[in-house]
């Protein structure tokens, strides 16, 4: 798939802006009064700023209310309401935080269970996609949990809870190319089913459907070669697990936070845009291309 940048920085802007919500509702962080009004603050901005990243990718981003309409069917559509019924949510829990009002955490607790029911959805709007096999495997809602958990609890604990998300996260992603790298061959997508005419024999591909490139070609069909590949995973795992464990847990906490937060941001926009760039979809079968599968 093309990894468009838009959505790059939405799922790794809105997942750790989400998680980092999620851990202020619970009262894992926060404070009170300034310092509850800044972590709040950029709790808000990175959601914010992630889910108006998201509308640059739309054809027609005037249209971005439309999404609402779909609520049945579409996943992106349940995300949408799901991240404006948690930010409502979390907007007393907040104010009560910052204001001193005393309002106990209940609006904190049901908005941090949005947060995660919001991570969710957008999680799904990758996973349902039966054409693309990568993605179409319990593991991607796992990632993307578990990556919007950790941004979260390194902006909001940092120390050992931190780093312990941290490490784990670094975990899930190699469990998740690992499967992933086996996800096509397993669901047995090839030229046969793509095509239909798999009772007629063994097809191959005799011309290109067409001379000139598509829509499905540039969206659907991306090819990053394995050593790029491989390099950009070995940062991105680096930069979500062993480099922040050692900043939360050698540094003071001052530098140590803001070190680990800026090292998991980097690391997930290295890993999302593997997400995106390695994921094959089946499309490619009757391109003849295979993308990622075939390049060297």
């Amino acid at each position: 798939m093309n990894p468009a940048p838009s959505v790059i920085v939405f799922t790794v802007l809105s997942g750790m802006g989400f998680g980092f919500l999620a851990m202020l509702g619970f009262g894992l962080a926060g404070g009170a009064g300034g310092l509850a009004f800044a972590a709040w603050a950029l709790g808000y901005g990175l959601a914010v700023a992630g889910l108006v990243a998201s509308t640059f990718h739309l054809g027609n981003p005037q249209r971005a209310l439309l999404a609402f309409t779909q609520w049945r069917t579409s996943w992106l559509s349940r995300e949408a309401w799901a991240a404006v019924v948690t930010l409502l949510l979390l907007a007393p829990q907040a104010l009560s935080d910052w204001l001193g009002l005393g309002w106990g955490r209940g609006f904190g607790l049901l908005g941090g269970a949005m947060c995660l029911v919001t991570v969710g959805c957008t999680a799904m709007i990758y996973a349902q996609i039966k054409a693309v096999p990568r993605w179409n495997h319990w593991i991607v809602p796992v990632q993307f949990l578990v990556a919007a958990g950790a941004g979260g609890l390194v902006l909001a604990k940092g120390g050992l809870w931190g780093a312990v998300a941290s490490a784990l996260l670094a975990g899930v992603l190699a469990l998740g190319w690992r499967i992933g790298d086996r996800r096509f061959a397993q669901v047995g997508a090839r030229l046969e089913t793509a095509t239909g005419l798999g009772a007629v024999g063994r097809v191959s591909v005799f011309e290109l459907p067409h001379t000139g490139g598509n829509y499905l070609m540039r969206e659907m069909i991306h090819i990053v070669g394995r050593r790029h590949a491989l390099r950009l995973r070995q940062i991105a795992f680096a930069m979500v697990g062993p480099v922040p464990v050692l900043a939360l847990l050698a540094l003071p906490p001052l530098l140590a936070v803001p070190v680990a937060a800026l090292c998991h941001l980097g690391g997930m926009l290295a890993a999302r845009w593997l997400f995106f760039a390695e994921a094959e979809h089946v499309v490619g079968l009757y391109y003849g291309q295979r993308g990622a599968a075939v390049a060297g």
